[in-house]
């Protein structure tokens, strides 16, 4: 099973370099969390060693906690090391308001 956290406590992972916002392009250029990266849902499925290291840690979230959910279970089979933000890029706006 892979590490979950929740996304309304991210703020001692804002400035990791492994936070992966998996959302698509167009979302995550209108709103991410800050030092996020933009590797979409499709090409993590598709090609997660064009992108992931199985010696690291990868912060991952979605727009509201699914399709992070299901990636990070398919990750964590593959050997990744993946932690699933919880509630997703809304609930993190959720907590800013």
């Amino acid at each position: 099973m892979y590490d979950s956290l929740d996304i309304q406590d991210i703020d001692s992972f804002t400035f990791t370099s492994n936070l992966i916002d998996i959302r698509d392009k167009y979302q995550y250029l209108l709103g991410h969390l800050p030092n996020a990266k933009n590797i979409p849902y499709t090409y993590l499925v598709m090609m997660p060693e064009n992108y992931l290291k199985k010696e690291e840690t990868y912060y991952i979230y979605c727009s509201h906690g699914e399709k992070s959910r299901k990636i990070c279970s398919h990750l964590q089979e593959l050997g990744y090391h993946v932690v699933d933000l919880i509630g997703g890029y809304e609930a993190y706006l959720d907590k800013k308001e």
